[in-house]
Parts: structure tokens; C-alpha cells; sequence
């Protein structure tokens, strides 16, 4: 029997109850590609950053608009690609300090062997981390990243009351699409951390 850390992920979005709500969930994931299309490229991390968001659009989009068998392991892909995006993030913002170099590498590297089998628990030791750099960075520099950083702060507490109530009510609609849209404000102010 495998621990509960390395199960596969289990939730209660069973998906769009009708063609509405697949429309709404469609569009509202075509923002991170945008997101994506607009993000700051300065260096290969950032490349790599942006084009992740691109991908978060793309399977969520193909996630929500499937049917069948192929819908699971397109719920698993999106998942994963979230989860890549809080990695490649996380990597991005990393400034390049030798003693924080090998404390780095143990986190990828842990990371990029739970991607596959754990993509929520990566995500949410990825976001934590982004969290932490964007409030001392906003800190440090009120100037250029406070308003940012309170709109991503208020963003963040409304995608995760969307993405609770989406898992404890789920025959209530939209409240996966808004949850698009909260998460994709969000990131959008992640990108002021890259200018």
C-alpha cells in the first residue's frame, strides 16, 4: 500500500456538468496563455517560465473540453503542468547565490521526482516559496511592487476560497472557472517579480 503522499491525485471536480460550463472553463483558461504570450523573457529561466504558462493554457483548455477516457489523464496533465509552472517560477526568481546553490538544486531535484506522481504537493511547496520571495521582494521595493503584491495577495485568498468551495460544493456552477480567473490575476502579478 503506497503512502497517501505518493497516490494520484484524487479530487471532486468531476468536470463540466454541461456545455456552458465547459465554454466557461475553456475561456477562462485561455488567459494563462496570454499571461504566458506577455510574460517578461529576459533570460533562459524566464524563457522557460513563460512558456510554462502557455502550457497551463493549453491543457487546461484540452483538459475541460475532453470526454471519456482520455479526460483523466488530461486532469493528471494539467495538474502537472500547473505544478511545472510553480517549478520553473520558483527557478526564474532564484537569484544565482553559491551558498544557496546546493539547498536549491536538493529542492529541484525532489521536485522534478514528485512532479509525476504528486504534481498538488509540488505545487503548493513551489507557491509557498514564490509567496515568501514576492512579500520581501514587495519589502524591499514598495515602490514597484506593492500594489502588485496587494493584488496578488487578495487574487490568492479569492482562488482559494473558489477552489475550496469548488471541491466541497460541486454541483455549484462556474466556481471552477472563477477559480481560473482568481488563479490567473494572480500569476499575472507574478510577473512584475520578473521585470
Amino acid at each position: 500500500m503506497r503512502p497517501a503522499c505518493l497516490r494520484p491525485i484524487h479530487c471532486t471536480h468531476t468536470g463540466d456538468k454541461n456545455f456552458a460550463e465547459t465554454v466557461a472553463n475553456v475561456l477562462t483558461s485561455l488567459p494563462f496563455i496570454a499571461i504566458g504570450l506577455h510574460a517578461p523573457r529576459k533570460n533562459m529561466n524566464s524563457i522557460i517560465y513563460a512558456n510554462s504558462l502557455i502550457g497551463v493554457g493549453v491543457a487546461s483548455s484540452l483538459y475541460h473540453a475532453s470526454r471519456g477516457r482520455l479526460r483523466k489523464y488530461l486532469r493528471w496533465a494539467d495538474y502537472t503542468m500547473i505544478a511545472a509552472a510553480t517549478v520553473c517560477l520558483s527557478r526564474a526568481l532564484r537569484k544565482e547565490e553559491a551558498e544557496a546553490e546546493a539547498k536549491a538544486k536538493l529542492v529541484m531535484t525532489a521536485s522534478a521526482l514528485f512532479l509525476p506522481i504528486q504534481p498538488l504537493m509540488v505545487s503548493a511547496v513551489h507557491t509557498g516559496m514564490m509567496e515568501v520571495a514576492f512579500a520581501k521582494r514587495a519589502f524591499e521595493d514598495p515602490d514597484h511592487l506593492k500594489m502588485a503584491h496587494n493584488v496578488h495577495k487578495m487574487s490568492s485568498l479569492l482562488g482559494g476560497a473558489f477552489f475550496v468551495a469548488d471541491e466541497l460544493l460541486p454541483r455549484t456552477p462556474f466556481l471552477h472557472a472563477a477559480w481560473h480567473l482568481a488563479a490567473a490575476v494572480g500569476v499575472s502579478t507574478c510577473n512584475k517579480l520578473l521585470e
